[in-house]
């Protein structure tokens, strides 16, 4: 079980990470770090988690936050700007992990915002596969029905048959005449970004980041492990992830944060009839993902020679359960709809405001409207 979630995640989510990095302005090499470092990152400290608490802690890379920054435009300062970004997120994610009163600030958000958040950073990229089929079809198309033939086979399957339809398509369906040969190396040329910080980059990109770190990834997994009896105490494993996120980030690497997917594939029965044993899927998990960092320069440079809507449309495909999930989330409370629906639209929007981007504001908008409508019931 332990191989299965890290497969799982990897396929079903390193497009997405790739897009994000590439969206922000990172040069091939720099972009095959960060993936590198991403992966290296969430294998040592799921390695980390699982040897120190013993439970099946399962780490996973920010997909949704990789989703944010696949949606967001570059910033002024480029990649080294961005950078800038990934690291002041994880220094709040470690903030987060001793300073419990700003856990208790992000719980306070209420729930559909947050969602209503998500839902909104997830949607344009997961308009991808349709607007690739209308652009690529011969390409898209294969991707799309091994798809679909692995969700019925079985969810989980859905997103490593659509990995391994891309990978054929590439070798059989990609015109090779005037690509530059694809290096065989497994690890890539590692990449150092001298980060630049900007009040506009911690505003617009570090604080959406976090936030949608938190809703989107660390609050389900902690509650995944809770509905399996394991007892989690969340600040000092926020902490943790928190000391690695801020460690690989300087190569470009998003952050790395409890999973609620893998975690589900490891800490259910199925990893074992012993819910103190199952531990070991944690860590089989972690050694596996630093098994598949070390295959980083490979897969970038593979995906390298792919039409970028079609990257786009394998990332988009392995969204789409996310965003069913937020939107039935942000729209599940009936006396509060205009809250999470205007957090929504203006993070879908793509607008920004003074420098600052629409997740930001959305989340503003969202919360305010729904305390004004609270208070207004209440009353």
């Amino acid at each position: 079980m332990g191989l299965l979630a890290a497969f799982v995640g990897y396929a079903a989510s390193f497009a997405i990470v790739l897009a994000g990095l590439d969206a922000m302005g990172a040069s091939p090499a720099q972009a095959a770090t960060g993936l590198f470092f991403a992966t290296l990152g969430m294998g040592v400290c799921g390695l980390w988690l699982s040897v120190t608490t013993r439970i099946p802690a399962a780490v996973a890379w920010s997909t949704p936050g990789a989703a944010f920054l696949a949606g967001s435009g570059a910033l002024p300062g480029g990649f080294a700007e961005a950078v800038g970004a990934m690291l002041a997120c994880a220094g709040l994610i470690v903030i987060t992990g001793f300073v419990p009163v700003m856990g208790r600030a992000v719980a306070a958000i209420p729930k559909p915002v947050a969602n209503g958040l998500l839902a909104g950073v997830l949607l344009k990229l997961c308009f991808a596969p349709a607007l690739a089929l209308g652009e690529i079809p011969v390409l898209v198309l294969p991707v799309l029905l091994a798809w679909l033939v692995g969700l019925r086979w079985n969810r989980l399957a859905a997103m490593p048959f659509a990995v391994v339809a891309f990978v054929l398509v590439l070798v059989f369906g990609v015109d090779m005449d005037g690509v530059a040969p694809v290096s065989g190396a497994l690890l890539p040329d590692l990449a150092l970004v001298t980060p630049v910080f900007t009040w506009q980059a911690l505003i617009s990109v570090a604080l959406p980041l976090y936030l949608v770190t938190m809703a989107g990834q660390n609050i389900p997994g902690f509650a995944v492990l809770d509905l399996n009896g394991y007892r989690v105490a969340r600040q000092p494993m926020l902490f943790k992830t928190g000391l690695v996120s801020l460690a690989i980030a300087p190569f470009g690497s998003i952050p790395v944060n409890m999973s609620a997917i893998t975690a589900a594939i490891m800490a259910g029965e199925d990893a074992g009839p012993d819910p103190a044993r199952r531990y070991w899927a944690a860590m089989i998990c972690g050694l596996a993902y630093i098994g598949l960092a070390c295959m980083a320069g490979l897969v970038a440079a593979l995906t390298s020679v792919a039409p970028a809507a079609l990257i786009t449309a394998v990332a988009g495909l392995a969204l789409i359960p996310a965003l069913v999930g937020s939107l039935s989330a942000a729209f599940s409370v009936p006396g509060q709809l205009e809250g999470p629906a205007l957090t929504f639209l203006i993070a879908a929007s793509g607008m920004t405001l003074m420098g600052i981007s629409g997740a930001f504001w959305g989340v503003l908008a969202g919360t305010i409207v729904w305390v004004v409508k609270t208070r207004a019931t209440a009353g």
